[in-house]
């Protein structure tokens, strides 16, 4: 089955959404099949891929309130490899209308049950806060991949992320693991960056990916064109540093791919 990882940290600002957009691109250029699914009622994700909100007829509000079941929310983007459940503003509501719900934590884990196998990864894009959505997000993963922009300010809603995560563990999904932490939007021009990833190193446990990314107009740009960094300009640094990542993710998970590719042939 495909592995499922959320793209999460509930600091708003650190690059979510242009991680997962962009690792999926870089992903489906060494001929992995992804699913993108936007948890995020901004609907980031979604419209970095060119969909546009407003023509949706099923969403993500749609799978987690229970009224269609993931393989109808499903839409072909126009790049290759890349499939996805988008988000839209309604979704901002389902919190409320599951609160209720005994198994409100679980609705995204049973939903995706359906057609992870379809995928080598399925990449979620979790909203900027700690909130059942979240919580569905990660419950529903294998693992998690946390941005972490060069700035002080980042390295205090870490811990809280992190603290988070070992709730989840403890109440809904014991297996969860962190992949890594992605150093993002660095700014090899100034002091701040390097002193942020030289803490980081000195205080954090956890794995951190080699790759950095770099602070780039050209990747800012690149959602209002719907199109991930890597169509959009290609030869771009951030575009490089994302293949470069991708490449990191490829290696963690070599034999969890090879076992599935050998399971697909039978």
């Amino acid at each position: 089955m495909g592995k499922i990882i959320s793209i999460t940290n509930q600091k708003g600002g650190v690059g979510k959404t242009a991680t997962t957009v962009s690792l999926a691109a870089c992903l489906a250029e060494y001929n992995m099949n992804v699913l993108i699914v936007d948890v995020d009622p901004q609907g980031n994700s979604t419209t970095s891929l060119g969909v546009r909100k407003d023509e949706q007829e099923t969403s993500t509000y749609e799978l987690f309130t229970g009224k269609n079941v993931a393989s109808e929310c499903i839409v072909e983007t126009k790049f290759a490899g890349i499939d996805l459940i988008p988000s839209t503003l309604d979704l901002a509501g389902a919190e409320v209308e599951v609160v209720e719900y005994d198994d409100r934590n679980f609705i995204l884990r049973k939903a995706l049950e359906s057609v992870r196998d379809k995928y080598d990864f399925v990449l979620i894009d979790c909203p900027p806060s700690l909130n059942t959505l979240t919580c569905n997000a990660l419950t529903a993963s294998d693992s998690i991949i946390i941005p972490l922009q060069c700035e002080f300010l980042a390295l205090e809603g870490l811990k809280q992320l992190l603290d988070t995560i070992e709730i989840i563990r403890e109440r809904t999904n014991e297996k969860l693991a962190v992949d890594g932490v992605l150093f993002t939007m660095y700014d090899n021009r100034t002091n701040l960056s390097a002193q942020v990833v030289e803490n980081v190193y000195k205080n954090l446990s956890q794995r951190i990916y080699q790759t950095v990314i770099p602070r780039a107009v050209r990747l800012a740009e690149a959602p209002s064109y719907g199109m991930p960094i890597t169509f959009y300009d290609k030869r771009s640094q951030a575009a490089q540093a994302y293949r470069d990542f991708a490449v990191e993710v490829l290696r963690q998970n070599k034999k969890k791919l090879v076992k599935r590719k050998k399971l697909l042939r039978k």
